[in-house]
């Protein structure tokens, strides 16, 4: 019997620690080593059947390990293996995984600097590493890093909102494509907007926002006594990977008095590459931008991010005084209490899960790893439009696209739309790749998103091979029929 056969007490020993973090790694090694070959996804069952219950007594470790790689984790979408072309890829990295192993154990506070000098620090590197990559100035501007885009988004709001409005905002209106994530809405929401006061901009053909239509809603709502403040290009969209023209967006926000804010959770790391800079020339002019580490730097979920161009405009739109915090940093700029520039005092140590890898990896890793996903979606592009009756929807601008199967038949817009939403389920059925789709004004389309780490050219003739074969088999039961 070893220490992980019995229940444990709130403080382990090192040697059960160092057990039990063995068996760990000898779990995790083998589900690394098994998931290239994994199902995409599995059956999800009934999780209430897997005696998830708390119990009294406590269970040996080495069961309870058995019950969440056996029982939990198989079930559902498989997000951290090659064939994940759905919604937009996370990452999973393993040396991020380990970095929040170490902040996780060590439990350092980050939310004060004088708690985790060192630890807040590493964070304030990883945003001045991004204001450096989107070309705000790292000496002005600042940060901090959040749960990822709705997050991010929503405190960018609030900093704006600070910024343009009087304390009576409620005639501040949002301008954002309709292509926008829905995190945007919800953002403006929760910072206590009124539902309507958000605009929705229309789109071109390549569904980047119409500047022509969003300056006719400005002088509309001017004349109608609304306050236009806050503009919202997408530097990658969900739907399409669509990136807005930043420079003509900025124009607009300058003459018009708007903040600027870029939502770049899913595009913006592309600026490590060439394709990436030329497509989101701009982002540089805006107040403030979204970014997701665990989308472009493929890092575990939770892991977003924020900058502005001031970081003045965070503090006096986030700062809230209290008898039990003291003023830790006072007027020195290279030292930031994070939680006086951010919605959370309490807060897990995040910038060592984005420090750490940069650190390891080294920048130039994380570049080929993005052209490479450029690549390989202009692979899946060029692919899917020489498979018989597919219709191109949205070429990829990064590293999603949009396209859809109408079967040689024809049909009526809503049998097209089903047919398109049966090719998706038998496509990943098939357990190699999983798709997901969206709907395109009135159009139901299926989409390709490549961004996985481990997604390389394997994963994308996959997937070619399996939508060539179900649009096969979905034109011959329509001949049949």
């Amino acid at each position: 019997m070893t220490d992980l056969d019995t229940p444990w007490p709130l403080e382990p020993t090192p040697e059960t620690f160092k057990t039990a973090a063995h068996a760990v790694a000898e779990h995790l090694g083998a589900y690394l080593e098994a998931l290239p070959t994994l199902p995409v996804t599995q059956p999800e069952g009934d999780p209430a059947d897997l005696g998830l219950g708390i119990t009294d007594p406590g269970a040996p470790f080495a069961d309870v390990l058995a019950t969440v790689f056996d029982d939990v984790l198989p079930p559902g979408y498989q997000p951290a293996g090659p064939g994940y072309l759905a919604y937009i890829p996370g990452g999973g990295i393993v040396s991020s995984g380990l970095a929040a192993f170490v902040a996780a154990v060590t439990n350092k506070y980050v939310g004060i600097w004088a708690a985790s000098p060192g630890f807040v620090q590493l964070e304030l590197e990883v945003v001045r590493w991004f204001c450096t990559l989107v070309g705000l100035d790292p000496d002005v501007g600042g940060g901090f890093l959040t749960t990822g885009g709705s997050l991010a988004n929503f405190s960018a709001v609030v900093a704006a909102r600070q910024d343009r409005l009087p304390p009576n905002f409620l005639k501040g209106t949002v301008y954002a494509s309709n292509q926008a994530h829905h995190c945007v809405a919800k953002a403006a929401l929760l910072a206590g907007f009124p539902r309507e006061n958000l605009r929705r901009v229309p789109v071109d053909a390549g569904y980047r926002m119409d500047v022509g239509a969003l300056e006719a809603m400005l002088e509309e709502d001017r004349a109608a006594g609304f306050q236009p403040f806050m503009l919202v290009a997408n530097a990658g969209t969900t739907n399409t990977g669509a990136v807005d023209p930043m420079l003509a967006l900025a124009d607009v926000a300058e003459r018009e008095g708007l903040w600027f804010h870029v939502d770049a959770a899913y595009g913006g790391f592309f600026l490590l590459t060439e394709q990436g800079r030329h497509a989101m020339a701009g982002m540089e002019r805006a107040d403030s931008v979204a970014l997701d580490p665990h989308k472009g730097l493929f890092l575990p979920y939770g892991t977003g991010g924020l900058i502005v161009r001031n970081r003045r405009t965070l503090s006096a739109s986030h700062s809230v005084d209290a008898d039990y915090l003291t003023d830790m940093v006072g007027e020195d700029d290279r030292r930031v209490d994070l939680s006086e520039i951010s919605p959370e005092l309490s807060r897990d140590n995040r910038g060592i899960r984005v420090w750490l890898p940069l650190k390891v990896h080294g920048v130039a890793a994380f570049r080929e790893a993005l052209e490479e996903k450029l690549t390989l979606a202009q692979k899946a592009w060029k692919g899917v439009l020489a498979i018989p009756h597919i219709e191109p929807l949205a070429a990829p601008q990064l590293s999603v696209c949009a396209w859809r199967y109408v079967p040689s038949g024809g049909g009526a817009p809503a049998t097209i739309d089903a047919l398109n939403a049966e090719l998706m389920k038998r496509v990943t059925a098939r357990g190699r790749v999983m798709l997901t789709g969206t709907t395109l004004g009135d159009v139901f389309a299926c989409r390709i998103a490549v961004l996985c780490v481990r997604t390389h050219a394997q994963a994308i003739e996959a997937a070619l091979d399996d939508i060539g074969a179900v649009v096969e088999e979905l034109e011959q039961e329509s001949r049949e029929a």
